[in-house]
């Protein structure tokens, strides 16, 4: 069998040395950033939605979550900061012609470009695999490279001309460092708008406050007004015009003008109306039968009227 004089181990079979730290694939890194969601681990597709924080997730796979935040899921930290569906933008993304998807592949004996994506750059063409950085805008979601809005500086957007500041612009997988400061503006700008909230909300009862006692000075006159009218003349509108408290008392205590709503009008009521409009009316004069007409039930049936 061999071996029989014995083995001569050498020095690393006998030393243990420190493990080797193992490497992530870059591609594969780059691959589970760019193509799949960070929430459902599945292939992003439209629509296609980034927070604030600049990850990508399926729309779909968002709203599951906001529905339902007690199922377990394997990456529930990563969507701790989306409390509603206003915490993310859905992009607005350009097409990437040369991309033919992964049916062209199913034999698998074709040829793979792991760095083809899916969307370009509308401005410099760059496809958005992870090699090149790139943001989109909080105000339309329209999303571009950082080289193309270095090179072209405009406050106006290139896809869609809506105009936007450098606080709009959120960096899509950024490095910890970005996702740090994006987390601290972030925070600035909810807290920003708490105070903005509660001061408005102070205001509104204020005002609100202010409306309810005038309001209630305003009765306490008009009754004032009414019992002297009444002490006086025996009605507020008969009593003479003053001040503009027993104006109103008069305009109050006044009965209206025309018909009462609901009360019953007969015919005679009718004066300024035709004739072919009051013969609509079964109190009309043409609608009363005549004595020939009515016949008596007792000893034949009529079959005329």
């Amino acid at each position: 069998m061999g071996c029989d004089g014995g083995t001569i181990p050498k020095r690393h079979e006998l030393v243990k040395g420190p493990k080797k730290v193992e490497k992530v694939d870059k591609n594969a890194e780059l691959a589970a950033k760019w193509k799949y969601c960070a929430l459902s681990q599945e292939k992003l597709k439209r629509p296609i939605v980034a927070c604030e924080l600049g990850r990508l997730y399926n729309k779909d796979a968002i709203i599951e979550y906001l529905l339902d935040k007690s199922a377990e899921r394997p990456n529930s930290e990563v969507v701790a900061h989306i409390r509603s569906i206003k915490d993310v933008k859905e992009l607005n993304l350009t097409d990437n012609p040369a991309w033919e998807g992964e049916r062209h592949n199913i034999k698998g004996d074709c040829y793979e470009d792991m760095h083809c994506a899916m969307f370009i750059c509308p401005v410099v063409g760059l496809e958005m695999n992870g090699k090149h950085k790139f943001l989109y805008l909080q105000t339309c979601g329209c999303v571009f490279s950082e080289r193309a809005l270095r090179e072209v500086k405009t406050e106006i957007c290139h896809k869609c001309g809506d105009p936007f500041q450098e606080d709009n612009l959120v960096m899509l997988n950024g490095s910890k460092d970005e996702v740090e400061k994006l987390q601290k503006a972030m925070e600035e700008r909810r807290l920003k708008a708490k105070t903005a909230k509660k001061s408005k909300k102070s205001k509104d009862t204020k005002v609100s406050k202010s409306l309810d006692s005038t309001g209630s000075c305003d009765t306490s006159e008009i009754k004032s007004t009414s019992l002297n009218g009444e002490g006086s003349s025996g009605s507020c509108g008969d009593s003479a015009p003053g001040p503009s408290t027993s104006g109103e008392c008069s305009k109050m205590l006044k009965a209206p003008a025309g018909p009462i709503a609901g009360s019953k009008r007969s015919i005679q009521d009718m004066k300024d109306k035709s004739e072919t409009y009051k013969s609509l009316f079964t109190s009309h004069s043409s609608a009363k039968r005549t004595k020939d007409q009515i016949s008596n039930w007792v000893t034949h049936t009529p079959y005329h009227f």
